[in-house]
């Protein structure tokens, strides 16, 4: 469904952020993109969707095809159209609207206003909380319930393809295992295409269907989630996890092995 290839981002002309991303979603997959901050994990969802303008940032080399038509250097409308949906990292809902007003916003592209009624009720099907607080303005609504009508949100431009950008940021760990299985109903039953980027590793491993790993503007490493959820580096590098189970820090682990690697 969705092919980078060598994709290369530039801020300001100057900073080149991602050097040569390339990657696949098939469709029906969740795929997990994984790496530290700073890795270039978001910088490689808003070249997909469109939105590195307003940051400085542009696509100088490589493409990007959905469905077999290159999407690289269109405009962002056209790619929500197209079936793609952006999730933005901290939410980034309309605090002055309502969760309905936000809600209908993410249906901006579209003009069936009937089908828009049943996909509201689609959503509120997934997210009752939402229902519930449908006329409360969304800066008044907890964490949680932004992140689900954040989601929500996304879900009301029919997407084929939804890019999730750190979903469980800021969220306590009951919450973020209830946005998880929400992200896993959507996938099974609604047939979305997803490509999460999160730091929450295990979380992400434990629905995806394949994953990349991101090192300094560079895929390092991919493959199935369940082979990447038993790679002992994985565990160390990114899951914090030595083979003993003693938890380390992600600098004390990366410090080791390269100085390992070295010695050799």
């Amino acid at each position: 469904m969705l092919k980078l290839n060598n994709i290369e981002v530039v801020y300001d002309r100057t900073i080149l952020v991602l050097h040569g991303v390339s990657l696949e979603v098939p469709k029906g997959q969740i795929v997990a993109l994984l790496g530290a901050n700073g890795a270039g994990k978001s910088t490689t969802l808003k070249a997909i969707s469109g939105v590195l303008k307003p940051e400085r940032g542009e696509i100088i080399a490589g493409s990007i095809d959905f469905n077999g038509v290159r999407i690289d250097h269109r405009e962002p409308a056209e790619i929500v159209k197209l079936g793609i949906s952006q999730v933005m990292e901290g939410r980034r809902v309309f605090e002055h609207l309502t969760a309905e007003e936000n809600l209908i916003a993410g249906a901006h592209t579209r003009h069936d206003r009937r089908q828009i009624r049943q996909d509201l009720e689609l959503v509120y099907g997934y997210f009752p909380r939402l229902a519930e607080r449908r006329h409360v303005k969304a800066g008044y609504l907890s964490g949680g319930e932004q992140q689900m009508l954040a989601i929500g949100r996304g879900l009301m431009s029919r997407p084929k393809l939804m890019l999730l950008d750190e979903p469980s940021l800021g969220l306590a760990p009951l919450l973020v295992e209830e946005i998880f299985e929400i992200v896993l109903r959507l996938n099974q039953e609604e047939d979305v295409t997803v490509l999460l980027v999160e730091q929450n590793a295990a979380m992400a491993l434990s629905i995806a269907h394949h994953g990349y790993i991101m090192e300094n503007g560079r895929i390092v490493l991919d493959g199935p989630a369940e082979v990447l959820r038993n790679n002992e580096d994985i565990k160390e590098f990114y899951l914090g996890l030595s083979e003993v189970g003693v938890r380390k820090s992600y600098r004390d682990v990366k410090h080791y092995r390269r100085r390992k690697r070295w010695l050799s």
